[in-house]
């Protein structure tokens, strides 16, 4: 019987190759913004492009911080993907706007420092030990990058298995905290490397 994941729909992310993505590592996958879907499916993917602003307004249109909150406490898995790990943070600060996010974790969404941004392209990551996401891979393993802001620093739980890659400053490329996890990279546009990863994700529901 394959897990049911909900691609949660609230205006912002590439829903279809997150869904064709997902579907492909083996999931029955559902794209909606309804709230019963996504509180009850196995997994739920929370994908998202573009500004943190705009997609912080786009979830709490369709209580998508609720439904993370609610999934988080009953320890049902979550993925963030790109802009959809940044929202998972306090708060993002963009062109000194800041925004409160929906604060499953404590910290900051700030640019990067870098002399060339956004950050696109294919980059290493370095994955920890006991790592789940990255199971199976080499750590010369690359995954593609599209962002000009990222999580810099980790405030939260120490026991965190956090993955690092660098962009003229070191970045959070994921988070797996429980039943939460999140990468900034596109595992959908990640290849063969992508693809393990959300395979490894799907397996644990």
């Amino acid at each position: 019987m394959s897990k049911k994941v909900t691609v949660l729909d609230y205006g912002s992310g590439n829903l279809r190759s997150a869904q064709r993505a997902v579907e492909r590592a083996g999931a029955d996958v559902e794209v909606t913004a309804d709230a019963d879907a996504a509180l009850n499916a196995d997994g739920l993917v929370v994908p998202g492009v573009g500004a943190f602003q705009a997609c912080m307004a786009g979830l709490r249109e369709v209580g998508g911080e609720k439904v993370i909150a609610e999934r988080i406490v009953a320890g049902r898995p979550v993925l963030g993907v790109c802009v959809g790990m940044q929202i998972l943070f306090s708060r993002g600060v963009e062109f000194g706007v800041e925004t409160a996010g929906c604060g499953q974790w404590p910290g900051s969404v700030v640019r990067l420092d870098a002399p060339v941004i956004p950050h696109m392209g294919w980059n290493v990551v370095d994955a920890p030990a006991g790592t789940t996401l990255f199971r199976g891979l080499d750590p010369d393993t690359r995954f593609y990058f599209v962002h000009s802001y990222a999580a810099q620093q980790w405030e939260g739980n120490p026991d965190t298995l956090l993955t690092w890659a660098t962009h003229h400053v070191p970045f959070l490329a994921a988070v797996e905290d429980g039943p939460l996890s999140a990468t900034q990279f596109h595992p959908e546009k990640s290849g063969d490397a992508g693809a393990t990863l959300l395979r490894n994700w799907v397996e644990g529901l």
